[in-house]
């Protein structure tokens, strides 16, 4: 077979049901094959969204997500769908066409050195040089992009190498010198922790993207619920722990809510699965929780006290260490620890003025509700990701889709494309700002036209919110071109010329019934709601501040 064959009989090995992508000069064999092969491809608009969307479908399903493009600017313009895959451990493997092997370093049409841009970006990465390591190579990129800390890998692939001819012969088995991660945790360090739980009185649990990366949400839930210990979560952490139970306190960090905040600062001991304390979680890090111990659980050992020091390290899977922790430790005392915590939820509950104007916390509630949390929410990145992580009660793991460590604006709509693709029977949501939303809105024709009837719900306050909120309140008002036009452009108009269908709704008593409109649509919806445009996210801990030294915009 030649290269382009192989590739596709290995994908096929591999079970990929879908690629996104977009096709160029140095993959046109690739394509050629793809022209018959029994792979959906998803053509999208902008290579980037082809990388946000394959990242999407991964968050969604927990399979590797697969895209396509060609080289240069093909393969330049997903390098930041692979670093905001990258920064959020997500399990992707980008394919790219290179000039002829023997063009490389030549400053040849299209060429860039893709491999050498991405290094910093990918878990691992390749440049295939010999058409006999083809099969091989793919085989490995998908074991590293899914196994240990998962995360995204590159595999450049020359259009000469695509041409050759070889025996087709996909490897059974992987072997890797140097890449062997560890998934189960030490006895020893389990049974400490097992100790250091039992004996705790203020114990919490700090769970993020991890727990849900490797289906560790029923351990999780194991481990709160026999022991009351109460349950924080990180951005993607959310859905790990159902929120509507009585020991979840919601997100916590940068605009937590207050009550997780003053409990991780005043616990005696934290239990931190799959979690990375990220700057936006621990705030001013010599006063972040100064009486605790601290139990880290994850797969990835340079996790493990980079940013605060463990106790109590365990390298492995979390849904492995859990399941031997849970038939280990025995219910501490955390009655007086949960009563201290209810007075904190009754003390600074998540609220927002209440009037007949219309605000965004209200269309994320009024979502949840049409829902029943029975949806997949994906964000673009700022206020409307902070209002949906504050506002919808997440229930279920792989519900939330957003990007956390890049933070990546119009990450949220190509992702939402990709999720539901990867499952077709839920309600998928994009809540978008206006700002982040036109990043990537050609991608509105690859939903109508692929028929993923996602709904993209804008908060449209005029402005890029969130970076207007931080001059509004450190910058003394002074709007350094945050201001954006409402009517530029008109959405309605603009989903209506893509095919898809524009609503826009400026009062609060047409919430509802705009949403519920949308979920009878089979077809991408748009819904403009013009939100107040000075609405900020509260709380907020002013950056360089301890987690506790929260703004509440006078709500609190």
């Amino acid at each position: 077979m030649n290269g382009a064959r192989i590739l596709i009989e290995c994908l096929k090995k591999e079970n990929v049901e879908v690629i996104f992508g977009y096709p160029g000069g140095q993959v046109l064999p690739i394509f050629d094959q793809l022209y018959d092969a029994p792979i959906r491809f998803i053509l999208t608009r902008h290579e980037q969204g082809a990388a946000h969307a394959a990242d999407g479908y991964a968050r969604a399903t927990g399979k590797v997500g697969v895209c396509l493009a060609t080289s240069g600017p093909g393969a330049t313009n997903l390098v930041t769908g692979i670093a905001t895959a990258y920064m959020d451990s997500i399990p992707m493997v980008a394919i790219t066409g290179q000039v002829k092997s023997f063009l490389i370093g030549n400053d040849a049409f299209q060429e860039a050195d893709i491999t050498g841009i991405t290094r910093p970006i990918t878990k691992h990465n390749y440049l295939v040089e010999d058409i006999k390591d083809l099969a091989r190579v793919i085989k490995e990129a998908f074991h590293v992009a899914s196994t240990g800390r998962p995360g995204p890998v590159l595999v450049d692939i020359p259009s000469d190498i695509q041409m050759q001819e070889t025996e087709f012969a996909y490897p059974e088995k992987v072997q890797m010198r140097g890449y062997n991660p560890t998934y189960n945790g030490h006895p020893g360090q389990i049974k400490r922790a097992a100790k250091a739980i039992s004996e705790s009185k203020r114990p919490i649990l700090y769970v993020g993207g991890g727990a849900i990366a490797c289906d560790a949400s029923d351990e999780v839930y194991s481990l709160a619920t026999k022991n009351d210990i109460p349950v924080t979560m990180t951005l993607l952490g959310l859905g790990a722990f159902p929120m509507t139970h009585k020991l979840a306190l919601g997100m916590l960090g940068m605009h937590g809510t207050a009550y997780a905040n003053h409990a991780i600062m005043d616990s005696d001991l934290i239990i931190a699965v799959g979690a990375r304390f990220d700057d936006r979680v621990t705030g001013k890090l010599d006063a972040f929780a100064p009486h605790a111990s601290v139990i880290h659980i994850d797969i990835d050992p340079a996790s493990v006290s980079k940013t605060v020091d463990v106790d109590i390290p365990i390298v492995g899977d979390a849904a492995i260490v859990l399941k031997q922790l849970n038939k280990m430790v025995k219910k501490p005392d955390t009655k007086d620890w949960l009563k201290t915590i209810d007075g904190w939820k009754k003390t600074y509950p998540m609220k927002y003025k209440i009037d007949e104007k219309l605000r965004p916390q209200y269309v994320v509630e009024q979502i949840y509700e049409a829902t029943k949390g029975n949806a997949i929410i994906c964000t673009e990145v700022g206020q409307n990701q902070m209002w949906a992580a504050q506002y919808f009660k997440f229930i279920k793991p792989r519900t939330i889709i957003s990007s956390g460590g890049l933070g990546t604006m119009g990450y949220g709509f190509p992702a939402a494309i990709g999720a539901k693709l990867g499952r077709p029977k839920m309600p998928v949501f994009d809540v978008a700002g206006d700002g982040s939303i036109q990043m990537n809105i050609q991608e509105l024709a690859t939903a109508v036209i692929e028929k993923t009837p996602v709904k993209i719900i804008i908060l449209n306050n005029s402005c890029l919110g969130m970076v207007r909120q931080w001059q509004e309140l450190f910058y003394k008002k002074r709007y350094s071109y945050t201001k954006l036009c409402a009517d530029t452009p008109d959405f309605v108009k603009l989903a209506e010329s893509y095919g898809a269908v524009g609503m826009r709704i400026t009062k609060k008593k047409d919430v509802r019934k705009a949403i519920d409109k949308a979920l009878k649509i089979n077809n991408t919806v748009v819904i403009d709601f013009r939100v107040e445009q000075e609405e900020n996210v509260f709380p907020m801990v002013p950056a360089g501040e301890a987690i506790n030294k929260m703004i509440s915009g006078g709500l609190a």
